[in-house]
């Protein structure tokens, strides 16, 4: 299971999973926390002989009926390569592993690229299901935070009815507060138990600490951590200016996109920014980047943008929020819900000031995502209000908008 620091791996396998379903037979390991296990997994790939070792650690038979959750898995990736034993000898037997998969990932890669043959790390290719955990999308964060407004929503969008003006205020509301929140589950958790957003914006800034804090654990050299740290830092300040694509200028004077490379392949790996490549001017399918050097960058959670930000939390529950909050708010949020459904970010842009925010391949399909603040609109008569999101009809394999 892959996942960004936070966002409730654990929880969900643990505290949800195994506890309903295998309530008082499952062993939960924490490759953090137990040493020993650690360095006994680190010496073997053997599914029987790990079975044998946490049995008699646990003083458990571990059976068909058994839970075994591996956590903190980045802390002992020779654990993933016995996964592979794991199923050819042992299948009856399920195991879930969960952890921030970073390092993990580039070990495979380097692995692709022909890393030399001393290096044992064995990804199991075909041998496991991966799932990627996200930061709570808006669907779940209302679903949590008022279960009626959600099904009230849920049950005109199935219909295809528009929402009652004070029931579209009503959502409006959690809208505001959700790009203020965010989806990391702890935040939501306190804004939900609490009613305190301070208290969850608190959370949020310890939560952006920790993630800075945690590049010095993945990062090759300290050159590495120091831009990848500057350039997590900078994701609203190459956001919040007119052309919004990257612009490693803006960040370190006189360097260049490689120079940043190695962070942002980093950054987008452990799923901390989403990254969106600009599409030819000649769109056509399956949908190509233009050049690599034209791309765009968000945070993976909306709440740490905006606290990135530094714009008053009034803001978000202000009347005049509208007027205060530009549309990269609105693109940030948007690139997360798509991320989340597992989609691929592309944009268009065209002479002067036409674009498209959101370009998205799904089921030989391609749709259209503008997204614009009302404050933009004032300027661009083709805007649309905030946050209102428009999803297009199909449209052909080969479409043109050199027309603008």
């Amino acid at each position: 299971m892959w996942g960004a620091r936070q966002v409730g791996k654990t929880y969900l396998v643990k505290d949800i999973f195994a506890e309903n379903y295998y309530k008082d037979n499952y062993i939960y390991i924490d490759f953090k926390k137990e040493d020993d296990v650690r360095e006994f997994c680190e010496k073997t790939a053997n599914a029987e002989k790990i079975i044998e070792y946490l049995s008699l650690l646990k003083g458990k038979q571990i059976t068909e009926n058994t839970l075994l959750i591996f956590d903190e898995v980045q802390e002992c990736p020779n654990i993933i390569s016995s996964l592979k034993y794991f199923c050819q000898d042992f299948r009856e037997i399920p195991v879930i592993a969960t952890g921030s998969m970073v390092r993990i990932k580039l070990q495979r890669e380097t692995k692709k690229r022909g890393a030399k043959e001393n290096n044992k790390f064995l990804f199991p290719v075909g041998k496991i299901n991966q799932i990627t955990i996200y930061p709570m999308t808006f669907d779940e964060f209302l679903m949590n935070s008022n279960k009626m407004l959600y099904n009230a929503i849920k049950k005109a969008y199935e219909a295809k009815t528009p929402l009652d003006t004070k029931i579209h205020e009503l959502a409006m509301e959690q809208i505001y507060k959700y790009l203020l929140v965010g989806g990391m589950p702890e935040a939501v958790d306190t804004y939900i138990d609490d009613d305190n957003l301070f208290e969850a914006r608190e959370i949020l800034k310890v939560l952006y600490d920790n993630y800075l804090a945690d590049m010095e654990l993945y990062q090759a050299s300290q050159e590495a951590v120091l831009r990848s740290r500057v350039l997590f830092q900078n994701i609203y300040k190459e956001l919040n200016k007119e052309s919004k694509n990257f612009s490693p200028g803006l960040i370190e004077e006189k360097s260049k996109t490689r120079d940043f490379a190695t962070s942002i392949q980093w950054l987008t790996m452990a799923h901390v920014v989403n990254q969106s490549f600009q599409l030819k001017e000649h769109i056509t399918m399956p949908l190509m980047p233009d050049n690599e050097s034209n791309f765009r960058l968000f945070l993976g959670n909306i709440g740490m943008f905006s606290h990135q930000s530094g714009i008053n939390a009034a803001s978000f529950i202000s009347s005049e929020r509208e007027n205060i909050l530009s549309g990269i708010f609105f693109e940030n949020f948007v690139a997360s819900e798509l991320v989340a459904k597992d989609l691929k970010l592309f944009y268009w842009r065209g002479k002067v000031s036409a674009e498209l925010e959101f370009i998205i391949e799904s089921d030989n399909t391609v749709l259209l995502y503008p997204v614009c603040s009302k404050r933009s609109r004032k300027r661009n008569d083709g805007g649309i209000s905030s946050p209102d999101i428009r999803e297009s009809a199909s449209i052909s394999e080969k479409t043109d908008f050199r027309h603008e």
